[in-house]
């Protein structure tokens, strides 16, 4: 069961497998306001009984160190050995603050996966990607390290509204975009909701996986998961601190694919006609954010930070046609600024 991801109905029953063993020392679940009220009574009944609940507050502002330090206090506290498993159980924000705050203390102890939202079950959770926002930058802290099992269970996306759900599906159109464009086209002309979403969780998993086995530390091709987060970052983290202005993951990242995508038709790699598909698409599900002209540069000053540049020089992945990413394309502090007031002027 090691590094596996188990999807459906048996995801819980092979949890408590994992969690019952007599090398288990002792169960730490964090989660945040959220799961703890909507989440945790679908999970309890397959935790054992002298289980340790942290929690922490709900939303992307939480992502913090003081908020790892809250983990930490609490392993602390109950004398946590290298024995324990810690259990994620949430979105992105508590999959990645959990699995950075389990892979620092003590040098390292196992933790699991339990997403509760579609943007963490086919994407945040699976990939040994950790980490936390420092002064106002997404993901600026962090560390490689997979976790133990990832376990996918359909049911929590019952208790997210409708925008949460959304937020995810950015996701899975930026798989289609970089590596499937068959999926891509066939679904574009689906309407996005769903009672089942378990065939697109299986694909998007299968797809990350594929890439990640091939780079497991960003050094090459795992990068093309980044298409859409070098502008999609930058307007996350302007917005985020911007009081009231919040936008979430997903919302921020289907701009990011507008425009980078439009990145892509400037250097010469994506056609037009292409590039209204993925518009056409993207509007179809997602309302176009809320930012202005005089913004433009401040957001793209943000991108100086991501972390797939090298020195001065700004590396994003874009497209060569649908379904074909590429990464380590240079653009530069303007051009993204212009995609920027490019999206400005479509409508949605």
């Amino acid at each position: 069961m090691e590094n596996s991801v188990i999807i459906g109905p048996d995801a819980l029953p092979a949890l408590a497998e994992l969690l019952y063993r007599p090398a288990v020392s002792r169960v730490f679940v964090v989660v945040d306001s959220h799961t703890a009220r909507a989440c945790l009574p679908l999970l309890e009944p397959h935790l054992p009984a002298n289980y340790c609940l942290i929690e922490i507050p709900a939303g992307e502002e939480y992502k913090s160190l003081a908020s790892c330090e809250v983990v930490w206090s609490q392993l602390t506290a109950q004398r946590a050995d290298r024995h324990a498993v810690v259990v994620n159980l949430g979105g992105g924000v508590v999959t990645d603050l959990g699995g950075f705050a389990a892979a620092l203390y003590k040098r390292g102890i196992r933790f699991v996966q339990v997403p509760t939202t579609l943007l963490a079950q086919v994407d945040a959770s699976v990939g040994g990607k950790t980490g936390i926002d420092f002064q106002g930058y997404k993901n600026q802290l962090g560390v490689f390290q997979e976790p133990a099992a990832v376990f996918i269970e359909q049911k929590f996306l019952e208790t997210l509204d409708p925008r949460q759900v959304k937020s995810g599906y950015a996701e899975v159109i930026k798989h289609w975009l970089i590596a499937d464009a068959d999926a891509f086209n066939t679904n574009r002309r689906l309407g996005w909701l769903t009672d089942d979403w378990t065939p697109i969780i299986r694909e998007s998993v299968a797809l990350k996986q594929r890439i990640v086995a091939e780079d497991p530390l960003e050094a090459g091709p795992r990068k093309l998961l980044n298409f859409g987060h070098t502008v999609g970052h930058a307007i996350e983290s302007y917005l985020l601190l911007q009081a009231g202005r919040e936008a979430l993951h997903g919302e921020a990242v289907a701009a990011g694919l507008v425009c980078e995508s439009w990145l892509s038709v400037q250097h010469g790699l994506l056609s037009a006609e292409e590039l209204d598909k993925i518009e056409t698409f993207v509007f179809s599900v997602f309302d176009k954010l809320s930012f202005v002209l005089m913004e433009t540069a401040a957001i793209a000053e943000f991108a100086l930070q991501d972390k797939k540049n090298a020195g001065t020089t700004i590396n994003c992945t874009l497209l060569e046609g649908i379904g074909n990413g590429v990464y380590d394309q240079p653009v530069t502090v303007a051009e993204i600024a212009e995609s920027l007031r490019y999206y400005l002027r479509l409508q949605s």
